[in-house]
């Protein structure tokens, strides 16, 4: 066996119902002063309104930053420390999608009493040191696994993002509870659960740190995803398809944790970088085209998962299932009522170009690809995919 490592947040707690208790969490935790990170259309839609009494009646002081948008600028960042270090919080709640979640990360190390550094400093694999704020992330969407990852992505120029990747970010709690996520619009339950998928197959095929614990999460993660998908975007009030979404994510965010995502996450980010198209959706948009190129390395893998999302399943060669595969991939989008195409989702074709470029600088995510991935590779992909 190919020697491994595997970290993830130190607790889960998966019930319907769970946010409501969050005071009695951080008082479990000895902590009085909360930092709650989210964003605008939390606090408009009222998410926390079932949550924040329960504070006042155990006797914590808790505020509120809800200035979070997606791909979360650094100013943003910077202004949540600012308003924790003024709180002098003692733990931080990541309430939110991914992007909450990414933030609350950063202001749990750079909002601790004894940080040296400066966001400027983290930046990368392994550079942020020191200790960190209690943290407790509570996922909105059933999507990112961010609450049980150990990385944050932030943007840091008009369309480029850098990653702080480090142990230290890894959660002390994950509350995963299916009641905040009822009123989800289909557009995004469909989204975040088809990026929920990518990190599964991602991690399943990835070339460097593929390990049986990964392995184990992510069939089990695409098992939960596919028998749900449908219910949760077309009967968005069912609790118990809502609670295995929640549950599917999170077992993928713990398997790409370990064994890191690769060429689909690599040309997903330019789109969203220059188009603000939405992280899950431009996952979709290039996922049926990657794994059609990644093929040729990966085909007895992905053989391997065919079964697990292809409800009509026809026996045959590796190549056979995973051409069901790419098929059954590529009918998700339209299932669900998004673009499938990047010409649906408003990429000018005279963008292409520039994408390819882009993508290339995302090696950290390209070494784990099954296949190497050339520059006109991803120009052909993202051709394919248009």
């Amino acid at each position: 066996m190919t020697p491994f490592s595997f970290a993830t947040t130190a607790q889960i707690l998966c019930e319907s119902g769970s946010a409501s208790r969050l005071a009695d969490l951080c008082r479990e935790r000895n902590a009085q002063r909360i930092l709650i990170v989210t964003d605008p259309g939390i606090t408009q839609h009222g998410l926390l309104n079932g949550v924040l009494p329960g504070f006042a009646q155990a006797g914590l002081s808790v505020e509120v930053f809800d200035q979070v948008i997606a791909d979360p600028p650094e100013a943003v960042v910077l202004a949540a420390v600012t308003q924790a270090k003024a709180l002098r919080a003692e733990l931080i709640i990541g309430f939110g999608g991914g992007s909450s979640m990414d933030v609350a990360k950063l202001i749990a190390l750079l909002a601790h009493p004894d940080c040296q550094q400066q966001l400027a400093d983290i930046y990368g694999v392994g550079n942020a040191k020191g200790q960190r704020l209690p943290l407790i992330q509570v996922p909105t969407t059933a999507g990112t696994g961010s609450e049980v990852t150990q990385i944050a992505i932030i943007t840091t120029g008009e369309t480029t993002k850098m990653g702080v990747v480090s142990p230290i970010l890894l959660p002390d709690l994950a509350v995963l509870d299916a009641e905040l996520t009822l009123g989800l619009p289909p557009a995004v339950t469909a989204a975040t659960g088809i990026d929920a998928m990518v990190h599964a197959i991602e991690a399943y095929t990835s070339k460097l740190k593929k390990n049986p614990l990964s392995d184990m999460l992510a069939r089990e993660a695409l098992r939960l995803l596919a028998a749900n998908l449908d219910e949760a975007v077309h009967n968005g009030s069912n609790r118990e398809a809502r609670q295995a979404m929640l549950l599917g994510a999170l077992l993928a965010g713990q398997a790409f944790a370990n064994a890191p995502v690769a060429a689909v996450h690599a040309l997903a980010y330019p789109l969203g970088g220059h188009f603000h198209i939405p992280h899950g959706l431009s996952n979709a948009l290039v996922l049926p085209s990657v794994i059609a190129f990644n093929a040729p390395a990966a085909q007895n893998l992905y053989a391997e998962l065919a079964p697990l999302l292809v409800s009509d399943l026809k026996p045959g060669s590796a190549a056979s299932l995973t051409g069901q595969l790419v098929n059954a991939l590529s009918e998700l989008s339209p299932r669900c009522n998004l673009p499938s195409r990047l010409r649906d989702a408003g990429v000018p074709e005279s963008s292409l170009e520039m994408l390819a470029r882009d993508a290339m600088l995302q090696q950290r995510l390209l070494i784990n690809n099954p296949r190497e991935v050339s520059e006109a590779d991803a120009l052909a992909i993202y051709r394919q995919a248009y």
